[in-house]
């Protein structure tokens, strides 16, 4: 099928990665930078380019687009490809210099903006990369490859359906989110429009990897009230809020239910911001695990920290906040087994090994799984996300552009 075929995934992605997309979590607006609108517009121009002409972005800058099905079959399900157009806040986004590192021989990958090359023995899946060909950032930003891989994955999957219509298929929706790494890249889903039965990110690592499984999320803010006084007369009276917030954070476990002391199906728990005056403190932690009754377990053992220490304090108080971030899909996915049996069988075509395997993390197809539209994440190639050292093969883009085309058969076939 892809014999002749001149893949445009590489081109496609370095023009993307070029345009500064980063997310940020401390603003209010939808999208929370309005720069991420840049790239949604670059891509309703490219999809109405390859005949596409429904393509549209909405006012939060989410594109939507469908490639009508070609094939005499009835009731064929609409099925739906995601990525998120957004980049890390994490790290540097703005003047990404994307390299082509050609023929990658395993030995230590230098960047010329840095003085710590990438190298194989802190990144295993290298050695599956002997031969290929690798782009990486110059050093000093993000590549963006987490999701611009899987946004050029898609577009070229697009390209190649609308210019081989032999190729059958059903209705074939296209989704592309902002704000996915703050976790918000479903707030705006307009599901009457996306009009699809089910679907699959594009935002996964290694090649062949299949993901139906994610952590369950929430996000803690505990907020605390102390005792303001003069300090040359705050003997017996005062209760520094600073004080309080660092006993907290200091109480934590040094060797357990932290993200760098856990792996595999472990969950933790974790601060990520500190805002704090002698009155008042805000502490902002995000709670993980794979199972709810785990998340919770987590939240009662933070909450019980959190009591002890206020003990000693007895003047102050303070809230103890949840809010709920995103859930487990394999809840979800468990009940439609067909959505990824069909990725599976892509893969495979596509002539690689599938691995059903679990996330650390989350996904926007967590969010939309429990929207009504199972969701599993199929490999997009991104590696090292979130730093300089973030890295893609070219050769594992091509392979998820084949993947995606193989499913869209496989439906049709099977319905």
């Amino acid at each position: 099928m892809f014999t002749n075929y001149q893949f445009t995934v590489v081109e496609r992605f370095l023009r993307y990665v070029k345009i500064d997309t980063q997310s940020d979590p401390g603003s209010t607006t939808i999208p929370s930078t309005e720069k991420q609108k840049n790239l949604s517009r670059i891509l309703v121009s490219e999809l109405n380019q390859l005949g596409i002409n429904n393509a549209e972005m909405d006012d939060y800058g989410y594109v939507y687009a469908t490639i009508l099905g070609n094939t005499r079959k009835e009731n064929i399900p609409a099925i739906f490809f995601c990525s998120h157009v957004d980049t890390s806040p994490d790290c540097s986004g703005v003047d990404v210099e994307p390299i082509i590192h050609t023929n990658y021989n395993g030995s230590h990958i230098h960047l010329p903006k840095s003085n710590q090359p990438i190298t194989i023995d802190k990144h295993p899946e290298l050695k599956n990369q002997i031969g290929n060909d690798i782009i990486t950032a110059s050093g000093n930003t993000l590549l963006g490859a987490d999701n611009k891989s899987g946004v050029a994955e898609i577009m070229d999957a697009a390209n190649f359906l609308m210019t081989h219509p032999e190729v059958k298929h059903g209705d074939i929706r296209i989704l592309f989110t902002p704000d996915e790494e703050i976790g918000r890249g479903a707030d705006k889903v307009d599901v009457q429009k996306l009009n699809a039965t089910f679907g699959y990110t594009m935002d996964g690592e290694t090649a062949g990897d299949l993901e139906n499984e994610t952590f369950s999320a929430d996000a803690v803010t505990i907020k605390i009230k102390g005792v303001a006084s003069h300090p040359g007369y705050a003997k017996g009276l005062m209760e520094n809020a600073i004080k309080i917030a660092a006993e907290i954070i200091a109480a934590l476990p040094k060797v357990s239910i932290s993200p760098e002391t856990t792996n595999g199906m472990q969950g933790f728990i974790h601060p990520t911001k500190v805002d704090s005056s002698l009155e008042h403190a805000v502490l902002d932690f995000i709670i993980r695990d794979f199972e709810v009754n785990g998340l919770h377990q987590l939240e009662e053992a933070l909450r019980a920290l959190t009591v002890k220490v206020m003990s000693g304090y007895p003047n102050s108080t303070f809230e103890f906040i949840i809010k709920e971030q995103y859930r487990n899909m394999k809840e979800v996915l468990d009940k439609h087994p067909h959505v990824t049996d069909y990725a599976i069988k892509a893969i495979e075509r596509a002539g690689l090994k599938p691995r059903l395997s679990s996330i650390r993390g989350g996904t926007d197809g967590s969010r939309l799984s429990f929207m009504g539209l199972p969701c599993p994440n199929i490999f997009a190639g991104e590696h090292a996300f979130h730093g300089a050292h973030e890295w893609v093969s070219i050769q594992d883009m091509q392979k998820a552009v084949e993947t995606i085309v193989h499913l869209c058969c496989i439906v049709e076939e099977n319905n």
